[in-house]
């Protein structure tokens, strides 16, 4: 029993250790400086930057048909059904691709084509003269706007982090559709902020037509005073140190942003810098069908900020990995192989809401939510001693040991401490008392019936248990349901609710029942229990 009461106790001693380590890390600064470094704050406390912004999925769905669109046409002509027009009529209608023109003969082929397997997201109709209309499938309508919210939030994730904001907060916005929530704690500067998200501008390759030319007069005159409805005139500098000229480029790009798995700066065989990059296997099969065409003889234009970027030549056809050349020196190869991996917004970005929290409110909240901590435990802790006299010092000391952990728990994970996760912290103080109660109470109906202090308190453990398991179950799953469903400090609550209750499970039956075997081990055999 003494070598197992030590083991216990030794057990104890290390998960204190541990998580005062957690709180205060390598004390540097003094003890505020190393546990404000392991804890971060959140927005509520800290002060920064409030944004709600709302992505235009729309300019993705009409970027997604645009291709299909210029795809199906190059397959109807593969088909033999020349004369068609492919396009869409309805700007309103993004979703929805026509198709006129089919001669009568060529109506079956034309209705092969349409139906195949690289056309499975559209519902197709067809009309008694001919014309079909393609309307994408509200399935894959809703799959390519979580794509391109998904791939929006992973965007400005990275360019946040640039900034060095610790812990902030970039997630889908509950309260609107398609409109990500930006917290960053400690940032006063919204101006700053959005000149950095609103550099992740669309990024994306384009074939060249024509140029570069002087001016847009000179790429008018070059095209007969008429530029084609499949092309557009782009102004930018075609490598590095070059003055700004204009290119005419297809209007279809032949990837963009969200078809870029990686890319990396890299050089090439002598030495020069350049850009190694990868594709989806979709983004990798069109693309090996435009630079195979054009290998030799054709060139690409990267465009971000609707500038032209660079213009490098097609040397070799592409499919899932290539290189793009032009001049580039190592920081421009850095920048834009980062662009490419996260740059790309797949659609543009609006400011619907932006706030600045000012950091004498989050020093306010702070003072407020610690004296209500501190008061509320002080408070609790006397009510143990009074009502359960020497059993109440057993209760106090786990209930200090959850706090350590709790806050242990955030310093080793990084965590954000906001305001709601202050109000968790309490409850959580509240939580474990309960637990004590139960197991106190318990242990007094034995000692009432009649038994010795030992078996009171194996009993008191052993049949609280249950109880204790049943309630800290019930408020894990609520506060599982709120981190899934919730946004920002809500999370926040959450969380330090569910890892608070999982430490009040060790300290409120493991820690006290060591405390309990200490002590009686300590006392004669049938002595009273102070309870």
């Amino acid at each position: 029993m003494g070598k197992n009461l030590a083991g216990k106790t030794a057990f104890i001693v290390a998960i204190l250790v541990v998580f005062c380590f957690g709180i205060v890390g390598i004390p540097h600064g003094g003890l505020k400086q190393s546990i404000t470094d392991r804890i971060h704050l959140g927005l509520d406390l800290k002060g920064g930057t409030h944004l709600v912004l709302e992505v235009h999925v729309a300019e993705a769905l009409a970027s997604e048909t645009d291709r299909d669109a210029a795809r199906l046409q190059g397959d109807l002509q593969k088909a033999g059904i020349t004369g068609a027009t492919v396009g869409k009529t309805d700007p309103a209608h993004p979703q929805t691709i026509v198709v006129s023109g089919i001669a009568p003969a060529k109506l079956s082929d034309a209705r092969g084509v349409l139906q195949g397997q690289d056309y499975a997201n559209y519902d197709v109709a067809t009309t008694p003269d001919g014309n079909s209309t393609l309307t994408m499938k509200l399935a894959a309508v809703r799959d390519l706007s979580t794509r391109t919210l998904d791939t929006s939030i992973e965007t400005i994730r990275e360019r946040i982090d640039k900034l060095g904001v610790s812990e902030p907060v970039i997630q889908k916005y509950g309260l609107g559709e398609n409109q990500i929530l930006v917290e960053l704690p400690g940032l006063d500067d919204p101006a700053r902020v959005e000149e950095v998200i609103q550099s992740t501008a669309k990024l994306s390759i384009h074939a060249v037509v024509g140029g570069p030319f002087g001016t847009d007069q000179d790429a008018l005159q070059a095209n007969g005073g008429v530029i084609p409805p499949d092309s557009m005139l782009v102004k930018g500098s075609g490598s590095a140190g070059a003055p700004e000229q204009v290119w005419l480029l297809k209007r279809v790009s032949e990837v963009e942003g969200t078809d870029f798995r990686d890319a990396q700066p890299s050089q090439d065989q002598n030495g020069r810098p350049n850009i190694t990059f990868s594709l989806t296997t979709d983004a990798g099969n069109r693309f090996y069908k435009y630079t195979d065409e054009h290998k030799g003889t054709g060139s690409m234009a990267i465009l971000l900020d609707n500038k032209v970027r660079e213009v490098a030549g097609i040397q070799s056809a592409i499919r899932d990995r290539g290189e793009i050349t032009g001049g580039f020196t190592q920081q421009q190869a850095q920048d834009l192989s980062l662009m490419l991996r996260t740059g790309a917004l797949p659609a543009s970005i609006s400011y619907l809401e932006t706030r600045t929290v000012g950091p004498s409110l989050g020093a306010a909240s702070i003072r407020q939510g610690v004296i209500a901590a501190v008061a509320g435990m002080l408070a609790v802790m006397l009510f143990m001693l009074v009502y359960y006299r020497g059993s109440g010092i057993n209760a106090d000391l786990a209930l200090i040991l959850n706090l350590v952990i709790l806050l242990g728990f955030m310093g080793f994970t990084g965590s954000t401490l906001t305001l709601p996760g202050i109000a968790g912290v309490i409850l959580t103080i509240g939580m474990g008392v309960d637990s004590n109660v139960l197991i106190f109470e318990r242990i007094r109906e034995e000692l009432r019936a009649g038994k010795t202090a030992a078996a009171a308190v194996q009993q008191g453990f052993a049949h609280a248990w249950v109880t204790i398991i049943d309630t800290h179950v019930t408020t894990i799953v609520s506060a599982a349901i709120l981190f899934l469903f919730g946004t920002g400090p809500v999370r926040g609550f959450a969380l330090t609710l569910v890892f608070g209750l999982l430490a009040n499970l060790f300290t409120a039956v493991f820690v006290s029942r060591v405390i309990f075997d200490w002590h009686l081990a300590k006392k004669e055999r049938g002595a009273a229990l102070s309870i």
